[in-house]
C-alpha cells in the first residue's frame, strides 16, 4: 500500500491539474450592433481600440451569423444551439417576448450553462436576458448560478406617453432621453433591485460586475455571459463617455462598451488566465435602421435588423484567447448556433443527443487545425424560413422591407445572390443560374421537412390573458 501511495498522489494531482486547465469561457453579446460599427470592421469614426486589439490578437470572423434577426429568438439560438423554430422562441405575430408575455425558453431546453455544469463550471449571466422575465424562465433556472441585469429590452415598460417620441430624438445624433420614461427593472437573481434601471451607468456596472466575477472565480473553471442591452435604443452613456465620439451618442455608447471589454481582457491578463480563457464578442442581430443616427450601420451589407438580408444576421465577431485561439482572419462560415458545440468540445462536456441540434464544433478553426464544418445556413424569422445559403450562394424565398421590417415584400420569383462576389446582395443571378436555384430549393424544402416537428408560434400562445 505504501508503494502505491506516491502513484495515487501522482494520479490525484494529474486529475486536479487537468480540471484546473479546463478553459474558461466569456461571451460578450451586444444588442443591435451592426457589421460596420467597429473600427476593426471598417467604421471610420467610432474608436474601439480594445476590440481592435482583441481582433488583432485573436480571430476576426467575417461570415458569422445569428440564428434570427431579432432579440428573443436570436438569444434562444445562442443558448441552445438550435434554430428558434425548434424551441418555440420564434413567432409570426409577436416576434419577441414582452413584459406581458407569460412564457419563455422552455425548461426542457438545454443551455450552454447547463452543458458546462457537467464539468463543474461556475456560471453567471449579466445583462439583458430576454428569454422570459418570470421566475421560472430567468437565468437562475436555466443553468446560471447568478444573474444581474434587465429581463427584456431596455425600451420596454415605456411610461412617457406620446412625447418625447424616440423616433424624433433619433434626428439628433447627440440626444439622450430621460431615464424616467423607461421603467425597466434591474434584477439581482430573481429580485428587482432598481426600477427604473439607471441606464446611464448600466454599461459601466455590467463591466465592473464581469471584472469582479472573473476575480472571484479565478481558481476554477467559469462561464460568464455578459449581454449588454446597448446599443439597442434608447441610447444612454455615462458622463465619462458622453460627447466623446465623432459619431454622436451611438459612438459614445460603443466606446463605453469597448472600454469595458478592455477592462475584462486586462483582468484576465492580470490574473494570468489568458492562456486558459476564450472570449467571444458578437451581437444578437444587425442595426435598427429606422432609428437613423441612433441606429448602427451594417457597413457593406444590405439592410439590417428584422430582415434576413446579410445586414440583419451577419454580425461582427471576434474570438480571443492567447494559447487557445490561433490569431487570424477567418472567412469561413460560423454561427452563434455553433457556440454550444464548440464550448462543449473544448471542455469535454456533451451536447444533448436526445433532440435535433443545429450547431457545429468550431474548435479546430479556433486552434488553427482545420476549416469550419459549416457549409450552409438557414435564415429564419417570424417562424418562417426566408432564405438558405449553401457555399457562396444564397437563395431568398421571402423578404421583409429593409428598414420597416414589419412589412413583408412579395417576390415575383426567388432571388439568387453570390455572397462571395456580391456581399451587398445587389445582383440577382437567378435568371443566369436556374440550376443553382433548383438545387437550393431542394435544400430549402429538405430543411422545412426537418423542422416539421418544431414548435412554432409559441410566443403569442404564452401571453397573459
Amino acid at each position: 500500500m505504501k508503494n502505491l501511495l506516491p502513484l495515487l498522489l501522482l494520479i490525484f494531482h494529474f486529475q486536479l491539474g487537468a480540471q484546473e486547465k479546463l478553459p474558461n469561457f466569456v461571451i460578450i453579446f451586444c444588442d443591435d450592433l451592426g457589421y460596420g460599427d467597429l473600427s476593426s470592421f471598417g467604421n471610420p469614426t467610432i474608436q474601439t481600440p480594445n476590440l481592435d486589439r482583441m481582433a488583432m490578437e485573436g480571430q476576426k470572423w467575417t461570415q458569422f451569423y445569428v440564428a434570427d434577426p431579432v432579440c428573443t429568438p436570436s438569444r434562444a439560438g445562442l443558448m441552445t444551439g438550435r434554430y428558434p423554430i425548434r424551441n418555440g422562441m420564434s413567432s409570426a405575430k409577436r416576434v419577441v417576448l414582452f413584459p406581458d408575455s407569460a412564457g419563455g425558453l422552455p425548461e426542457s431546453e438545454v443551455t450552454i450553462a447547463e452543458v458546462l455544469k457537467q464539468k463543474g463550471y461556475a456560471t453567471a449571466a449579466i445583462g439583458k436576458w430576454h428569454l422570459g422575465h418570470l421566475p421560472q424562465y430567468l437565468p437562475t433556472n436555466q443553468g446560471f448560478d447568478s444573474y444581474f441585469g434587465i429581463p427584456y429590452s431596455n425600451d420596454m415598460d415605456y411610461i412617457g406617453g406620446m412625447e418625447p417620441r424616440y423616433i424624433d430624438l433619433a434626428d439628433d445624433p447627440d440626444a439622450m432621453p430621460e431615464i424616467k420614461y423607461y421603467n425597466v427593472p434591474l434584477m439581482e437573481n430573481e429580485k428587482i433591485v432598481e426600477r427604473p434601471a439607471d441606464q446611464t451607468t448600466i454599461t459601466r456596472r455590467y463591466s465592473q460586475r464581469a471584472v469582479d466575477y472573473i476575480k472571484a472565480n479565478k481558481d476554477h473553471p467559469f462561464f460568464l455571459y455578459l449581454a449588454h442591452n446597448l446599443p439597442h435604443i434608447p441610447l444612454f452613456a455615462s458622463p465619462d463617455f458622453k460627447d466623446k465620439s465623432k459619431r454622436g451618442l451611438f459612438g459614445d455608447v460603443l466606446q463605453e462598451i469597448d472600454n469595458g471589454v478592455g477592462q475584462i481582457l486586462q483582468t484576465i491578463r492580470d490574473l494570468d488566465l489568458e492562456e486558459q480563457t476564450i472570449v467571444l464578442f458578437t451581437s444578437d442581430n444587425g442595426p435598427w435602421l429606422v432609428f437613423k443616427t441612433h441606429g448602427g450601420s451594417a457597413g457593406p451589407l444590405r439592410a439590417g435588423k428584422g430582415t434576413t438580408f446579410e445586414g440583419g444576421q451577419r454580425v461582427p465577431t471576434i474570438f480571443w484567447g492567447p494559447g487557445q485561439v490561433k490569431p487570424g482572419l477567418i472567412t469561413d462560415m460560423g454561427s452563434t448556433l455553433d457556440v454550444i458545440n464548440t464550448f462543449a468540445a473544448l471542455s469535454g462536456a456533451k451536447v444533448p443527443d436526445d433532440r435535433k441540434m443545429d450547431g457545429y464544433d468550431l474548435s479546430p478553426v479556433l486552434q488553427g487545425n482545420g476549416k469550419s464544418p459549416r457549409e450552409s445556413f438557414y435564415y429564419w424569422t417570424r417562424a418562417e424560413l426566408h432564405a438558405v445559403r449553401s457555399g457562396p450562394w444564397k437563395l431568398h424565398i421571402q423578404q421583409r422591407e429593409p428598414v420597416n421590417y414589419g412589412n413583408k415584400v412579395e417576390l415575383e420569383h426567388p432571388e439568387l445572390y453570390n455572397l462571395e462576389s456580391d456581399i451587398s446582395e445587389k445582383y440577382d443571378r437567378s435568371a443566369a443560374h436556374p440550376e443553382i436555384v433548383e438545387k437550393l430549393m431542394k435544400v430549402y424544402k429538405a430543411h422545412l421537412a426537418d423542422t416539421e416537428d418544431a414548435m412554432p408560434d409559441m410566443l403569442e400562445a404564452r401571453i397573459k390573458e
